[in-house]
């Protein structure tokens, strides 16, 4: 009688499933930082850590949310770069711990000073070009496109008028 061998599947690994309180948490940044053109992880990320009770390790965020290495890298780096995270110190344990900065704006305050200032000014160079390039057109489309671009001029001045008062407000 030859003995039968069963091979059995290793168990998959279960992870830690997210409380209510905490997939609000992240679907409400996941919108939010979408929003600004940042990755989903990154919203992930802080709203995880931002409901957090106690600073969590890079492995513990990327086991809770079920994200790469990769992912969460970056994203830890770039919230850290924007002021929405900061590195603690967890006494007895070598690895970097990370908590959400709770001051909102200041991370929005550097979001607006570093990425959306600048991006303002590259829009407003790309229309002085686009004005230069109208002679180039038919009397008759230079016309419309003038218009247009009048249109998309009178955005970017109101959106500049706002942006002191935003970062004025911000600091509140």
């Amino acid at each position: 009688m030859v003995a039968e061998t069963q091979t059995v599947a290793p168990r998959a690994q279960k992870k830690p499933s997210l409380s209510d309180l905490e997939v609000e948490a992240i679907e409400m940044f996941i919108n939010f930082l979408r929003l600004i053109g940042l990755p989903k992880s990154v919203g992930e990320i802080y709203g995880l850590l931002f409901v957090a009770s106690r600073p969590m390790a890079m492995d513990a965020i990327m086991e809770r949310l079920g994200i790469s290495l990769g992912a969460a890298s970056q994203g830890l780096k770039l919230l850290r770069t924007l002021g929405a995270v900061r590195v603690v110190y967890e006494r007895g344990d070598r690895r970097d711990h990370y908590v959400a900065d709770l001051e909102i704006s200041r991370f929005a305050t550097v979001f607006i000073k570093d990425e959306l200032q600048p991006r303002m000014e590259m829009a407003n160079e790309r229309v002085r070009r686009m004005e230069e390039c109208l002679a180039e057109l038919p009397a008759k489309e230079r016309r419309a496109t003038r218009q247009r671009i009048e249109r998309l001029k009178h955005w970017l001045d109101k959106g500049q008028k706002m942006l002191p008062w935003v970062l004025r407000f911000m600091k509140l």
